[in-house]
């Protein structure tokens, strides 16, 4: 099966500071992948670069077969319509409602009439377990964890086939992230969904990771299974996956 993203060679860097050389990723179609690492190894950065916010300074990156680089507007445009993308804290236009950012895409993209709009902004909050009454608040007046859920619910605007995740449990309580995970297996699985998820949440890693992609000098090091991760010896490896943090996380989850 084709990989929905293919890496090949990738090599970022900014200035003389290079934050990836030769890494290569696959990402199987409606997996939910993991992507972890030590600070500084460029989780956010790689997500950053497939969507087009940062340019390598080599490699290629393939989406749903595409190669981004050598697509036309109008290709890449068709390629972008099929990803979702929620930022941290949910990166929502703050003069915008909750239901008005959700639209965002389908105003840029679809040209449907607004009733239409308003409707399918309804069902994306409902989608994503929030109030009816959320999408005429402002995001100043939503908690973190509801603004994250908002966030969500506009990466889901076009029915894209795969979203992109970025630390989507960061600042949540337990409890609220617990819930978050659940949230989004319960969509990956619903829509058939391929997930690009950035996080250093060991709980997320354990609850609903299919694989986990380990980013460790410079590259992608290992990617398979919690299993895989558990086995290998690398210090870096060895020191999350076995530390506090984590046997606290496995003992929750055999609970």
């Amino acid at each position: 099966m084709e990989p929905v993203i293919r890496i090949r060679g990738l090599r970022t860097q900014f200035g003389d500071q290079v934050i990836h050389d030769n890494l290569d990723l696959d990402v199987r179609k409606a997996e939910i992948l993991g992507i972890v690492g030590g600070s500084g190894t460029g989780k956010s950065v790689l997500l950053r670069t497939i969507i087009g916010l940062n340019h390598p300074t080599a490699g290629q990156i393939e989406v749903f077969g595409q190669d981004l680089a050598q697509a036309n507007p109008a290709e890449r445009l068709a390629v972008e319509q099929r990803w979702g993308v929620l930022f941290q804290d949910g990166a929502l236009f703050s003069s915008l409602t909750v239901a008005q950012n959700i639209e965002v895409p389908m105003k840029e993209h679809l040209g449907m009439p607004a009733r239409l709009r308003d409707e399918i902004a309804a069902l994306k909050i409902a989608m994503v377990g929030l109030p009816p009454e959320a999408g005429s608040k402002y995001p100043s007046e939503l908690s973190g964890g509801m603004r994250k859920r908002a966030g969500l619910a506009r990466s889901l605007a076009l029915d894209p086939d795969l979203i992109f995740l970025d630390e989507p449990t960061a600042g949540l309580d337990p409890i609220g992230a617990a819930n978050f995970d659940q949230l989004i297996r319960r969509l990956a699985d619903n829509l058939g969904l391929t997930v690009f998820m950035v996080t250093h949440d060991l709980d997320s890693l354990n609850a609903i990771c299919d694989r986990i992609a380990v980013l460790a000098e410079k590259h992608v090091m290992v990617v398979g299974p919690m299993a895989d991760m558990l086995r290998h010896e690398h210090p870096w490896l060895r020191e999350y996956f076995h530390g506090p943090r984590a046997r606290a996380a496995q003992r929750q989850e055999v609970g």
